[in-house]
């Protein structure tokens, strides 16, 4: 007889497999301001490598401007999820 191998996938971000639900564990999802934020960064980080590597100065200074932005905005979403706490 042939037995099937069951595997255990562990929950993330307080939901089980099997709808139990805890609360404690809800809070670990980012708000939108931080998503944002990580995703402005990001991309101001590409577009600041793009102008480096191209020699584009007026790229350059966008895309650090844009990860600034992002930082900035990464910071006050943080805080929001502090004083929700």
């Amino acid at each position: 007889m042939c037995r099937r191998q069951v595997y255990f996938i562990p929950a993330r971000y307080g939901r089980l497999m099997h709808g139990e639900f805890h609360p404690e564990k809800e809070n670990l999802i980012m708000n939108k301001d931080r998503i944002a934020g990580a995703v402005k960064e990001f991309r101001g980080s590409v577009k600041a490598t793009i102008g480096k590597a191209t020699g584009d100065a007026k790229l350059e200074a966008d895309g650090k401007a844009d990860k600034v932005e992002g930082k900035f905005q990464n910071a006050v979403g943080g805080l929001e999820d502090a004083l929700k706490n």
